[in-house]
């Protein structure tokens, strides 16, 4: 299927043009059916083209950018007898601003005039535009001239459109939104690609929705793929929420954003018009407060020029956003638009003095295509899921850890800044040279603390009690010569944990301990209990040749210990995955288990 809007003056023909193609109604409306105006969307179809009918009055502009907006084609038409006029430059504005480069151009009423003199005029309108050189045929609705001469255009038209990604996210734009009896909310939206499947659960400006049913084209489906016209049922709490310009997404393939970076560019044909009338400058961009369109929503928006043709957008709400996406800015009090590029929907703050300039610069390489390795390479880090949303292809340079990835060149400068940071600190602390990992985080402006782990590897930094460190601390003459005496006596006995009398009597402090600890010179598996480095090897390899499983009372029998430090051993052993629990009273080795 293909899906195909109207645009052009009011009165020019485009309903009576699509209900002599067609052969349906595409005024919905009794008032509009009265007054032979269009003032809402209408849909028809013929064979596996949809159209989408859109007002032409100046008056319901806001309801023609909801139709145009979403369609990936455009049928402008003019009529021979009155030629172009202000709402047909307008809409092509519009279209061209939105970028569809796709579509056709019809001269209408050709009964009642030739088609030369209006056409040739469209002609040079169209000139510097995206629809310059489109087919043009001329027809007239009401004898039926030209029409078959219309429909092969349409037939070609549709063969040399791309074909959209089945399997892309969904994002549709409801364009219509009524209630069904017995079935509830029911919205319409062009498909532009992806699949919708009958029982999916979709988003709804963030809240989740069920398709119940599914239409398109008036009959009943169990999915439907892009481009198509469809009518949802939806059901749960959000469904009677939805109205025109409500958003449908996959859940996790899109980020919502509310405050994107954009490219700037008025529509070549106003540009184009001005210049030949001694102007040679664009427009300037929109005024500081203006209307973002995108599909069929309308949201207003404040605008920061950043350079001369980009501006940072912040929208008043989120709208799920990807990089290329195209929009348009209306200026409502001038009526004039801008077409944006969106370069980035997830720009840095600029709160330093200079980053808006700076910021300008960085735009002006960035082209609206997306880019992983480009993407990757500006950021330095992301998340998997977020790039990919981000509408770019993780490149295969990346580095991954866990959910992240990371450039490579930027990766190697936080590792060396990882370790310039923990050997600083050891030179300045040499007694307690260990850093916490969130101070680690803090340090190097890590989105997230599991990248401190990922970067320390390999790096020979030591982590003890979540702190990493460079060296081992300089311990006192006092501790060290404690330490050695009870390292004895846990080399004679090693599951013999000193009491807090012998702790005491050896000048062992709780400090101390954390200190020896941090040194790696013994272990603590729970409060005031310690026992030597190696200290779970050495249980796990005595456990292992009892009969499994083991009670915690074999288990002490075995390490010729107490029941003071066999119960903690044992949960320290769990934590570490070296045993697991098989009843509330028995226990097992786990074979191949890391090391402590």
């Amino acid at each position: 299927m293909q899906v195909i809007a109207t645009a052009g003056h009011v009165d020019h023909g485009k309903s009576t043009l699509l209900r002599a193609l067609t052969g349906m109604e595409p005024d919905r409306w009794e008032e509009e059916r009265r007054r032979g105006l269009t003032i809402d969307l209408g849909f028809v179809w013929t064979g596996d083209t949809a159209f989408v009918d859109v007002p032409g009055h100046e008056r319901f502009v806001t309801n023609m950018l909801a139709g145009v907006g979403p369609v990936p084609a455009v049928m402008l038409v003019v009529a021979a007898d009155e030629g172009w006029r202000v709402q047909t430059q307008e809409h092509l504005d519009i279209v061209d601003a939105l970028g569809i480069r796709h579509g056709l151009l019809v001269v209408t009423r050709c009964d009642l005039a030739g088609p030369d003199r209006a056409l040739a005029e469209a002609r040079e309108r169209l000139a510097g535009t995206g629809l310059e050189g489109v087919p043009a045929p001329a027809v007239s609705a009401l004898s039926g001239e030209g029409l078959p001469r219309l429909r092969a255009v349409l037939t070609e038209l549709a063969g040399a459109m791309p074909e959209p990604d089945p399997a892309a996210g969904t994002r549709i734009w409801a364009d219509r939104v009524f209630t069904a009896e017995g079935r509830g909310t029911v919205a319409t939206a062009t498909l532009g690609e992806g699949t919708v499947r009958v029982g999916d659960t979709l988003l709804a400006d963030g809240e989740p929705v069920r398709v119940r049913g599914l239409h398109s084209l008036g009959t009943p489906r169990e999915e439907v793929s892009g481009p198509a016209r469809v009518a949802v049922n939806l059901r749960g709490a959000a469904a009677s929420g939805i109205r025109r310009g409500t958003v449908l997404v996959t859940p996790d393939r899109w980020l919502p954003s509310a405050v994107v970076d954009v490219r700037l560019r008025p529509p070549g044909g106003t540009w184009r018009q001005a210049a030949r009338h001694g102007g040679s400058a664009p427009p300037r961009p929109p005024a500081r407060e203006a209307v973002w369109h995108q599909g069929a929503a309308a949201v207003p928006a404040r605008v920061r020029r950043l350079g001369d043709d980009t501006a940072r957008i912040t929208l008043a709400r989120e709208l799920p956003l990807r990089i290329g996406d195209r929009a348009l800015l209306r200026d409502p009090g001038s009526r004039r638009v801008w077409g944006a590029t969106v370069l980035d929907v997830r720009p840095p703050e600029l709160r330093r003095r200079g980053a808006a300039a700076a910021r300008a610069q960085e735009l002006r390489s960035m082209d609206g295509v997306p880019d992983g390795t480009a993407e990757l390479r500006r950021r330095g880090l992301v998340r998997r899921a977020e790039l990919v949303a981000m509408g770019a292809d993780p490149p295969e340079s990346a580095l991954a850890a866990g959910e992240w990835l990371a450039d490579p060149g930027r990766w190697d400068a936080l590792r060396d800044r990882l370790v310039r940071v923990v050997t600083a600190r050891a030179a300045e602390h040499p007694h307690d040279p260990g850093l916490p990992a969130e101070a680690v985080r803090q340090a190097l402006e890590l989105p997230d603390r599991s990248l401190v782990d990922a970067l320390a590897a390999g790096t020979g930094l030591s982590r003890v009690r979540g702190r990493l460190s460079a060296a081992a601390p300089e311990l006192p003459p006092r501790l060290a010569r404690a330490l050695e005496t009870l390292t004895a006596e846990l080399e004679r006995e090693p599951f013999a944990a000193p009491t807090a009398e012998r702790l005491a009597g050896l000048g062992l402090r709780p400090g101390d301990l954390a200190a020896a600890e941090t040194a790696g010179r013994l272990v603590r598996i729970a409060p005031g209990v310690v026992l030597a480095p190696g200290c779970a090897d050495r249980a796990v390899e005595i456990l292992a040749a009892l009969p499994q499983p083991f009670t915690a009372a074999q288990a002490r029998q075995a390490l010729n210990s107490t029941r003071r430090v066999t119960i903690p051993l044992l949960e320290h052993l769990d934590r570490l995955g070296r045993t697991r629990r098989t009843t509330d009273s028995l226990r097992e080795v786990t074979r191949g288990a890391g090391r402590e």
